[in-house]
Parts: structure tokens; sequence; C-alpha cells
């Protein structure tokens, strides 16, 4: 009962807070940004649309992940980066305003790649017949359940900014305690395996982590992005909203998948740790370079 009430119930309620959080942070403003910084924007949705899927299909078969780890580990290359990005990035003395527009214009896009980097997966590690159709009614649930949250808040922010400033701080902790909430029930329901699966992805969702981070900085900067726009993008593609993966693959409408839920719950333990240190390494950087 406890486990129906939160698939069916908690899920698509954090995943509305969730998505209203990041609308209330967002505005036009940050779509237009889209026009000031092309060639950053990008390069940035090219690594997280195109290269990392491709390095984290490496990483699941260099590392022999079972099926369903495997596609949790692609759900997490297929899902956006995490709010959490942008404050990482002002730490690490990253370009944020590039964060926000990358954040914008990746929950937007990924509507549509979201679940064709699944449906993939799905193929690839599973077979022929486990896909999720894409259904009109699939796509309108997507809709409703991520974009109409986004534009309520950005609605509030637009309309009501000292509302949106006040509701911030209470969406954020919400937010965090429905995923405590989702991570503690699929921890629950494979307890008796958990040991297991870290062993068997935690070093995979490590090398995804670290490879996602990397990818977001070497590929702007061979291209001449300035470094503090790499890092934005770095933190952007290493960050992943594991909560909206983990919501994807418990929910009964969508995966209901539990054990494909591990990866981006054990990926979203390790990232800020990974994030930390590279935060701190970016920022020596920034300074010995204004020095």
């Amino acid at each position: 009962m406890e486990q129906n009430l939160v698939t069916t119930v908690l899920l698509p309620v954090a995943l509305g807070v969730i998505m209203l959080g990041l609308g209330l942070s967002l505005t036009l403003a940050d779509f237009k940004r889209v026009i000031v910084y092309p060639r950053a924007v990008a390069i940035g949705l090219g690594c997280q649309m195109l290269i990392l899927p491709a390095v984290c299909l490496g990483i699941a078969h260099a590392f022999g992940l079972g099926p369903q780890l495997a596609v949790g580990l692609m759900l997490l290359a297929a899902s956006p980066g995490g709010a959490t990005a942008n404050l990482f990035s002002h730490l690490a003395k990253g370009d944020v305003a590039l964060n926000i527009t990358l954040t914008a214009v990746n929950s937007v896009l990924s509507l549509i790649t979201l679940p064709l980097i699944v449906n993939f997966s799905l193929e690839h590690f599973l077979g022929e017949g486990r896909s999720i159709p894409l259904q009109f009614s699939k796509v309108m649930q997507v809709v409703a359940v991520v974009l109409v949250p986004v534009a309520i808040g950005m609605l509030i922010r637009s309309r009501k900014p000292s509302i949106a400033d006040r509701l911030d701080k209470p969406v954020r902790i919400i937010s965090a305690v429905f995923l405590v909430l989702v991570v503690g029930s699929a921890i629950a329901k494979e307890r008796a395996n958990l040991g297991e699966f870290f062993q068997q992805v935690g070093l995979a969702a490590l090398a995804f982590n670290v490879a996602s981070m990397a990818v977001g900085y070497v590929v702007p900067r061979l291209f001449r992005v300035e470094a503090k726009q790499a890092v934005a993008i770095g933190m952007e593609i290493g960050i992943h909203n594991g909560t909206l993966a983990i919501a994807i693959a418990s929910s009964p409408s969508l995966l209901n998948d539990p054990v494909m839920a591990i990866p981006p719950a054990i990926y979203s333990l390790i990232m800020f740790v990974t994030a930390a240190v590279f935060g701190i390494v970016a920022a020596r950087q920034a300074r010995r370079a204004d020095l």
C-alpha cells in the first residue's frame, strides 16, 4: 500500500513540484539568451544530446552492466541538467546565466529526446517489445507533468516576482523531501540486492559522472569557448536531474522498474562529491587567471 502511494501519488507530485521550482527560476530572457551565446549553447546541447548518450552506452558495455541497470544509466544520459548545477557553477566561477539558459532549453528539448533515447536503450539492452510507444497520450502526460508546472512557475515569476521569491525556498525544501522519499522508496524495495547493485553499477556511475564533466568542459574548450562558459557547461552536463530519472524509472505509467532507478540514485550521491572537486579546481584556475 505504501509503495503504491509513493509510485502513484508522490512521484507525479514530486515531478510537478520540482518542475514548478525550475519554472520559478526561469524567465523568457533565459530562452532569448540563446541569441547572446549561440556557440556555447549549441556546443553544450551537442554534448548533452549527442556525445553523452554515446559515452554512456560505451560505459554500460565496458562495465558489463545488466540490462536493467544499463537502461537506468542511459536514462541519466537522457535527463536534462539539474537546477543544482546553477549553484555549483556559481561557486566554481562559471557562467551561471549560461547554465540557466541551458537548463531552460534542455528541459523543453528533453520532451522529444528523452523518450527517443530511452526507447533506444530499452530495445538495445532488453530486446524488441520493451520500448515505450510515443503515443499522443504519453506525450501529453509528460507535457502535463513537466512542461505545465514549468510554465506556471515562469508565469508566477513574470507576473509576481515577489511571490516567486517567497516560494523559491519552500519549493526547494519540498523537492528535497520528495527526493528523499523517492530514493528511499526505490532503495527499500530493492534493499536485498542493494549491495550487489552498488558493486555492479557504482564504478560505472562514477565513470559516467567524471566522463560527463570532462566532456562538458574539454569539448567546449577545444572549440575555443572561454573557460568560464566551459565550467558552466561541465556542471550542466555533469549534474543530471536524478530525481526525474528515478521518477521515470519507478512510475507505474512509465518504466515501472525499481531496478532501473538504482543507477540514478547512486549517481545522485556521487555527483555532488565530484562536482565539488571540479568546482574547487575550476575556481582556483579562475583565481590564477585573474592575478
